[in-house]
């Protein structure tokens, strides 16, 4: 099933850069095994095994799902950092009228949500540290500190990576396209993307 995923991933990116509709794909340095991490772990397992017992005050959204980044009701935006909560709020209201609609994959995270998160991953990969390139320890992942945002779909994450030093919003990891965290100030530069989420 992986292979099949992968050959879609790379078949799909293929044609947006050969019709000239993939503007940049920042930090996405390769297509090797980092496409493997858009697999949704909980998909792999049984999204209610694996999450069982965690709800929407955990900041979880079912597999499929995406919040608008203008929600004021869901933890996942609520209890972001304020002053990331505006820097998206207000990046996602430009690229709208750019033309492409932003959403919140995934946002703050409560610590047992990270952690369903990371035990998966290692049930899936097989190993601690491969895991531990695509999903942080509870302790160390600036999602559960409010810190972070994941955005999708696609052409936002591209979006984004262009323009989100405007709002002080840099995608931090190199694997992960539509990882974001508020890492400068509004205008400056982003500091270098540091490989993934095991480094440091």
């Amino acid at each position: 099933m992986w292979i099949s995923e992968r050959s879609i991933l790379v078949r799909t990116l293929t044609a947006a850069l050969a019709g000239g509709t993939l503007l940049a794909v920042s930090g996405c340095s390769t297509l090797r095994s980092d496409a493997k991490a858009l697999m949704d772990f909980g998909d792999r397992h049984g999204e209610s095994t694996v999450f069982r017992g965690l709800g929407e005050s955990d900041g979880y959204l079912p597999s499929g799902t995406s919040l608008s980044p203008f929600d004021a009701v869901h933890p996942a935006l609520t209890n972001l950092d304020p002053a990331l909560r505006a820097a998206l709020r207000s990046a996602a209201a430009d690229a709208q009228e750019d033309g492409i609609r932003m959403v919140v994959t995934s946002g703050w995270r409560s610590a047992p949500y990270q952690k369903s998160l990371l035990d998966n991953a290692v049930r899936t990969y097989a190993s601690e540290d491969e895991a531990r390139r695509w999903v942080n320890t509870p302790e160390r992942s600036t999602h559960v500190s409010g810190d972070a945002v994941d955005i999708g779909p696609t052409d936002a994450d591209s979006w984004l990576a262009q323009h989100g030093e405007r709002y002080g919003l840099c995608q931090t990891y190199a694997n992960e396209m539509w990882h974001f965290e508020l890492a400068t100030v509004p205008g400056g530069s982003c500091p270098a993307q540091i490989d993934d989420a095991s480094v440091g």
